[in-house]
């Protein structure tokens, strides 16, 4: 059984604004001071499928950053989307590619900004995955993330009957998905035992997700089709360019997995962080003995408690304060009490508004 391997990598991170930019958005930066979460991303998934066999799905504005930061031999298979148009489109391209090279090929699908430490554990799991989609032909297969609090920014996936795992992993049917609830509702979920944290990682058949889209969105269907046929046609991004923008901007969750009679969940056995905000960073780096997670020059008096990055050129003084996020790079600085995480994007949006674009 070969497993085939994409990386979904259009995001704008705009949540990790302002190290985070258009020019390079939060993909390409490292968070724990080794590898970049794009090159993390595909060593994990080279390691697992064996050289050649990973797509990356990223922007085109994107293409020469990711070729940058990866191998010369992964140049023909980096796909440019025109314009992004959330995750469905995206995976229903690569799924597209995969059959069109192995149309009994089964592929994991992954975000390229999530941290996942011990890497055999998920090359185990991601195994034991591949088999039950070979068992279950007909099965969606996500990965759930048993959670370690309440949290309100996660989507959560229910449980069902337990089915048996190869490999030694947990595998369960889904008895349904619950977008970012809200606090009392995620208390309940945590302590019921019965809910995972979604990871927006999938493993399936090529072809199951394909019948999947053409039963739920066949014009989608049609357009990924038409793009993977070109694909090897000196047509290929004018195909590209003219059909993926119209696109019905949707994501894989809402388009199929939702809807599909058979989704299985198997429990991660790995540790999973989505990097989603900068508190992100106290679980991926030391404290000081101040709780303080100081990535940067900083020196300060009274300070608890916060989360303080910055150039190393940059020096960041802060006396009395408690409880906030301090990000400095380049150009612009970031102050928010970290209970205000969230609303970062929509700060990056208030920007947008001003003309700001000098700082995005």
């Amino acid at each position: 059984m070969k497993i085939h391997a994409m990386i979904m990598a259009g995001g704008g991170g705009t949540r990790f604004w302002p190290r985070s930019r258009k020019s390079l958005p939060k993909q390409f930066l490292s968070v724990t001071g080794g590898p970049t979460l794009l090159q993390a991303a595909y060593e994990r998934l080279e390691g697992l499928t064996g050289s050649g066999k990973v797509w990356i799905v990223t922007g085109e504005a994107y293409r020469q950053s990711t070729l940058d930061q990866l191998s010369a031999g992964v140049v023909d298979r980096i796909v440019g989307e025109p314009i992004g148009r959330d995750t469905a489109p995206c995976v229903a391209l690569g799924a597209a590619l995969v059959a069109s090279e192995d149309p009994n090929g089964v592929m994991v699908v992954t975000p390229a900004d999530h941290v996942i430490e011990p890497v055999r554990e998920f090359v185990r799991a991601v195994r034991a995955a591949a088999q039950l989609a070979t068992q279950h032909p007909e099965a969606l297969i996500t990965f759930g993330v048993r959670p370690s609090y309440p949290a309100t920014g996660y989507g959560y996936i229910k449980r069902g009957q337990s089915i048996e795992g190869p490999l030694g992993v947990k595998a369960w049917s889904v008895g349904g998905f619950r977008e970012k609830p809200a606090p009392d509702v995620a208390e309940r979920f945590f302590t019921s035992g019965d809910y995972y944290w979604n990871s927006g990682i999938f493993v399936w058949r090529a072809q199951t997700i394909l019948d999947a889209l053409k039963a739920n969105k066949p014009a989608m269907f049609d357009g990924v089709t038409a793009i993977a046929k070109a694909w090897n046609t000196p047509h290929r991004q004018e195909v590209l360019a003219e059909i993926f923008p119209a696109l019905e901007k949707i994501s894989i969750d809402y388009a199929v997995l939702e809807k599909h009679p058979q989704v299985l969940v198997v429990e991660a056995p790995f540790s999973w962080d989505d990097v989603g905000s900068w508190l992100a960073l106290e679980r991926l780096n030391p404290q000081d003995k101040n709780g303080n997670t100081v990535l940067g020059n900083h020196s300060g008096l009274e300070t608890t408690n916060c989360v303080i990055i910055g150039e190393k050129d940059r020096l960041i003084t802060t006396i009395g304060v408690s409880d906030l996020i301090i990000i400095q790079d380049k150009n612009a600085t970031l102050i928010a009490h970290r209970k205000e995480e969230a609303t970062v994007k929509q700060l990056v949006d208030l920007l947008k508004t001003q003309n700001n674009g000098t700082y995005l």
